[in-house]
């Protein structure tokens, strides 16, 4: 095959600069005329493509080959440039010889002549080489199977003289025939030179079909068009004294350094890939060289994105042995990887397109691509970059922040490792300190990013109009968020960050700004509050530019008193063509010109905006109406350790990390930055604990934020008063908005929706009727407050059966309960009180504990409100009672115990102590007693309502059997066995009678039979009862209805414990693991389910034993 390669790539660069040629590779100078041309067969160095005269000198093209690593192991060491070769550059270095002399070693004892040179010279001698026995001597080489002999014909090589064409050629062609002939391939390395002759080049180039092309500035190579493939190799240096270096493979030495071993993996590796070539730095470049480094270094970017492999050795990932659930093996190790750690990898990690990722024992664990998730959140690098984005498209800031946690050996390589991720070239100069490097590094970024025209329009950035926080935490995302989306070539880009007032939309954008300042040419900042505070901020923009540029067009001449010529000069200047890279800022964009907004003080900001398509606009607005660019919800925090990080910034108090009061205080505040900055400023003023702080929150809340400090970085604005003006507003746009707010008070601040007002009531408001009259009233309403940002859809991830509902904030509702409503209102409380009770489902509603969960929080609000008497008791009972109910079924039993009592309270003074409701009740104590373990006073309970009910109802009603059954249950749980089964057996006959055999009260008492059967030892019974009630179950309910209907369950979980007590362990398994989805379905914090579990693991624990007992047994046998 005809093949041509040109060595010694960095001469392309020097063709393309025009500059005077120096041979860096070799090592030593010529002068400017010099024409060198160097005939060579690439085999005999390894498939190093290196200049002959001087082994693996050049920086890009110091490759190993995958075929030199072979020779390493057969013949115990690394074949490089012959001997001879070596010895003759090192003599014309020290001009101890006349260039235009032979290029020969007489003698194998002659220095850098390395064993098997000598046994070449022992075997064969070394011919004299001279144009016109070149052909003769490829020949005679070829013939004695030396194909892999270098040839370098000295009469070709002289200096300071025009070459003779003829003799150039005639030579060449003779060479060039006998090489081509014998399928070898050749390599020409080449210096420009004004006397360098064409017909020699075409000559030698005839038999190959590389071309040749003359430049402008003289005459230039095109033949290669670019290098082999190759791989490269990405890992952490270990110490000098253990890496190998350039030296030691001149002098065939480091085998036996650990760092020796990284190589021949490389090598390995790239052979398995089909690669001849590969890289690796320690020992590719020649640090004693400064030149070659330097180039290097500037150059190491684009040699490691060229590479067709990188391939990452990590010695400090492994695999466990262990298995750690759902990570992957590895994954905690590749995590705390010293390979993230260090600032040489980041550009290794980003330049490649293909990275792959070997653990210690050479394992591919993964490549950028599949590892993409675990590399994001190690490194903080967006996905977009990892996968060859424009770098470009990231600020300059952006990237630094990807090398923050890096280290480096040398200081200063912390701003050289960095020059390829910022495209820029500098000299090293090391030992001048971290701190000049990275000025010297962020010159050349400001010069590569800003250019002259972007210099013309550069105001400097100040952020003396607004106030700000000494230390801006989280909201990385939103950061990201933000620059993604402004980011771009130019052309509009607009981002307008809604939410609640105080949530922190200002110091977000002031974060951004101080975060991407380098990334823009001026920000300007301003207030649109009202229409006077916009136009004096621009005046102020005015200001700032006639400052820099006193004759700036359309400024200068403008009359500064009238401000609207002022807005449209600086509008005009922001339109000139190259004033792209601005920035505006409009803050506190609240009362925004909609058609719904019929306030006339409103702003249009499409007034003021800049004209030209251009630059970027950034928005912070309370209202999630305005949407005239790419919209971003600021929310919450979500991080506890966030909020602390506030308390500990604006309280000056440190270790809040660890403390548990003040974290109590963060779940309090919710996340909710106003509230944590409020609360910082208060307890650095004072010398209160957090726990205090929590307690005065909560009892004395309205005193507590006025009488807090004022927080500079919020303006005016305090917790107390922040949410008034949106209140305001949402009053005159809605008045049904208004009144709901304030009845939010009265609920929970979580999951408030529309059928939970939705009920009927002869004393409810008219307001109340008209906001439930139909789902559009109620959500109209809603959307309102969403639209000021007070309040949000509600993003419980929970099954429900009704509408979604809403959600405020827990600060938002503090300031409804102490704000809203200073005067407490009744009406509204009772409003609350029965939608919360009257909502309450019974047993037989279709899967009840869905909304009982739900309700459960509300129904907390509820017992604050009725405890503390905050409305009157009168009337309260069956409130009370609902509550109670809904308390015992939630296993909220003290809260359970509390409601029955006021109820019975409330029955026994308005009906009587026989009325039918107060002997309900007393049968909801008494079962509310069994489940406390309190069985003398549900004894007492249930007898006083039996009594009561068979007098009023009669012994056959199913009121009275469902107490005959409670007492069953009681009797049971006494040990009472005998009188338990004739509770049972009674209550059965009545149901049966009253209900039908396949009503659910009655396989209600077939359930409880098959346990006391089972109790009593009856086990053939129990099972047939068990399974009556099962199929009674299944049929009243459905398959699927059935695996959360408690009292199936108890039923699957008796069967579950007779099998056990059969010791039909694997049938116990099956009905125990049944149970167990069922519960958790019910509620994940259903106190069976733990017991479930434990009995599982006893019965895997005796599964695992018995096998172990089965494999002994037969081995044995």
């Amino acid at each position: 095959m005809k093949q041509l390669i040109l060595l010694g790539l960095a001469f392309q660069a020097m063709f393309a600069n025009g500059h005077s040629w120096v041979d860096t590779v070799a090592g030593f100078y010529y002068e400017a005329s010099l024409t060198y041309v160097m005939l060579g067969c690439l085999e005999h160095y390894g498939g190093c493509l290196s200049p002959p005269h001087r082994w693996r000198q050049a920086p890009l093209h110091n490759y190993y080959s995958t075929d030199t690593i072979q020779k390493i192991d057969s013949e115990g060491q690394l074949i490089g440039a012959p001997g001879y070769i070596r010895n003759y550059t090192a003599r014309v270095a020290n001009q101890d010889v006349d260039r235009r002399n032979t290029h020969e070693i007489e003698s194998p004892e002659q220095p850098f002549c390395s064993p098997y040179q000598k046994a070449q010279f022992q075997a064969n001698g070394f011919p004299r080489l001279n144009a016109s026995s070149g052909s003769q001597i490829v020949a005679r080489y070829l013939e004695n199977g030396h194909i892999s002999a270098p040839v370098v014909p000295d009469s070709i090589y002289k200096a300071g003289k025009k070459l003779q064409e003829e003799e150039e050629s005639s030579t060449l062609r003779n060479l060039t025939t006998a090489y081509v002939a014998a399928g070898i391939p050749l390599c020409l390395v080449i210096a420009p030179s004004k006397y360098l002759s064409i017909s020699l080049l075409e000559a030698f180039t005839e038999y190959t079909g590389s071309g040749i092309t003359r430049g402008s500035s003289g005459t230039t190579l095109d033949i290669l068009s670019k290098i082999p493939e190759y791989a490269i190799l990405s890992h952490t240096w270990g110490e000098d004294k253990e890496e190998v270096t350039y030296r030691d493979l001149i002098y065939g030495t480091g085998k036996n350094k650990v760092g020796y071993e990284k190589i021949r993996f490389c090598g390995e590796q790239a052979r398995r890939d089909g690669l001849h070539y590969f890289w690796v730095d320690t020992c590719c470049i020649d640090k004693s060289n400064n030149n070659e480094l330097a180039e290097a270094i500037n150059s190491m970017f684009r040699w490691y994105r060229n590479a067709a492999k990188c391939y990452v050795y990590l010695p400090d990932v492994s695999s466990p042995v262990i298995d750690i659930g759902d990570q992957l093996p590895w994954e905690m190790a590749f995590r705390a990887s010293r390979w993230f750690t260090r600032g040489w990898t980041l550009q290794e990690l980003i330049a490649p397109t293909s990275v792959e990722f070997f653990s210690k024992n050479r394992e591919l664990l993964g490549d950028k691509r599949s590892l993409e998730r675990h590399i994001c959140e190690i490194t903080r690098i967006p996905s977009k970059a990892l996968r060859g984005g424009p770098l470009a498209e990231f600020s300059a800031t952006e990237r630094m922040s990807w090398a923050e946690t890096r280290q480096t050996t040398r200081e200063e390589d912390m701003a050289y490792s960095l020059l390829g991720i910022f495209d820029v070239h500098m000299p090293l100069i090391y030992g001048e300190r971290r701190a000049n490097a990275v000025g010297r590094l962020r010159e050349a970024i400001d010069r590569k990013e800003k250019g002259i025209k972007y210099e013309n329009f550069s105001i400097p950035f100040s952020l003396s109009t607004i106030s700000e926080i000494e230390h801006f935490v989280a909201r990385e995302d939103e950061l990201r968020d933000i620059h993604e989306a402004l980011r771009g070539d130019g052309s509009r880009r607009t981002v307008v960050l809604h939410g609640l007032g105080g949530i922190g939309k200002t110091q977000l954008a002031t974060a951004y700004a101080k975060r991407h300042k380098d990334n823009y040419s001026a920000i300007f900042w301003l207030n649109i509050r009202d229409e006077d505070s916009l136009k004096q901020s621009f005046a102020n923009v005015a200001k700032q530019i006639l400052r820099e540029y006193p004759s700036a067009r359309w400024l200068s001449s403008v009359n500064m008193k009238n401000l609207d010529e002022v807005i449209d000069a600086v509008k005009a200047w922001q339109g000139l063509t190259y004033n792209t890279r601005w920035l505006m800022i409009y803050d506190n964009y609240d009362n925004p010109r909609l058609a719904s907004n019929k306030d006339p003080a409103a702003v249009d900001i499409t007034k003021y905006l800049p004209e030209a398509y251009q630059g970027s606009v950034l928005i912070t607005t309370r209202s999630s109406q305005v949407q005239i660019g790419h919209l971003i919800q600021v929310t919450k925090l979500g991080d506890l350790r966030d909020s602390l990080k506030i308390l500990s910034n604006t309280s000056r108090r440190e270790g809040l990390m660890d403390d548990v009061d003040a974290a109590r205080l963060a779940k309090e505040l919710d996340g909710f930055p106003l509230a944590l900055a409020t609360a910082g400023a208060y307890l650095k003023q004072t010398a209160i604990a957090f726990s205090d702080y929590l307690r005065l929150y909560r009892k004395s809340w309205a005193k507590l934020q006025k009488t807090s400090p004022e927080l500079s970085s919020y303006e005016d604005r305090t917790l107390y008063s922040t949410w008034q003006i949106s209140f305001e507003r949402v009053e005159q746009r809605n008045l049904l908005s208004a009144q709901l707010l304030r009845l939010w008070a009265y609920f929970d601040n979580q999951d408030v929706w529309f059928e939970l007002l939705q009920h009927s009531d002869s004393e409810d408001l008219d307001w109340i009727r008209e906001l439930t009259e139909d789902e559009l009233s109620f959500h109209g309403a809603m959307r309102v407050l969403s639209d000021h940002g007070l309040v949000e859809v509600d993003k419980s991830s929970q099954e429900l059966l009704e509408s979604r509902g809403y959600s405020i904030h827990g600060c938002v509702h503090s300031w409804t309960v102490h704000v809203l409503n200073q005067e407490w209102n009744y009406d509204l409380a009772r409003v609350a009180l029965n939608s919360v009770t009257l909502h309450v489902p019974g047993e037989q509603a279709n899967r009840p504990w869905l909304t009982q969960r739900r309700l459960l929080q509300h129904a907390a609000r509820c017992s604050h409100i009725l405890l503390n008497g905050l409305v009157p008791d009168d009337g309260m009972a069956g409130a009370y009672s609902n509550l109670g109910y809904l308390f015992r079924n939630q296993s909220k039993l003290a809260l359970a115990e509390q409601m029955y009592e006021r109820a019975l309270q409330g029955y026994e003074k308005a009906l009587g102590a026989e009325h039918t409701s107060t002997l309900d009740t007393v049968n909801n104590l008494g079962a509310l007693y069994i489940d406390q373990g309190k069985l003398a006073l549900a004894e007492q309970m249930y007898e006083r309502a039996l009594r009561g009910r068979e007098k009023a109802l009669g012994a056959e009603h199913p009121s009275t059997l469902q107490t005959v059954n409670n007492l069953g249950i009681l009797y049971a749980d006494q040990g009472k066995l005998a009188l338990a089964e004739q509770m049972y057996e009674r209550a059965l006959r009545g149901y049966e009678k009253a209900l039908g055999a396949e009503h659910m009260s009655t396989l209600n008492i077939v359930n409880n039979l098959g346990i006391l059967y089972k109790n009593q030892g009856k086990l053939a019974l129990a099972q047939q009862t068990y399974e009556r009630a099962l199929r009674g179950y299944e049929k009243a309910l459905g398959a699927d209805n059935i695996t959360t209907y408690v009292p199936a369950l108890n039923a699957v979980w008796g069967l579950g414990s007779l099998l056990e007590r059969q010791a039909d362990f694997a049938k116990a398994r099956i009905m125990y693991s049944k149970a167990l989805v069922g519960y958790e379905k019910v509620g994940p914090d259903h106190p069976r389910c733990q017991s479930l579990r434990e009995i599982l693991q006893a019965l895997s624990t005796v599964a695992e034993k018995e096998c172990m007992e089965g494999i002994e047994e037969s081995a044995n046998n």
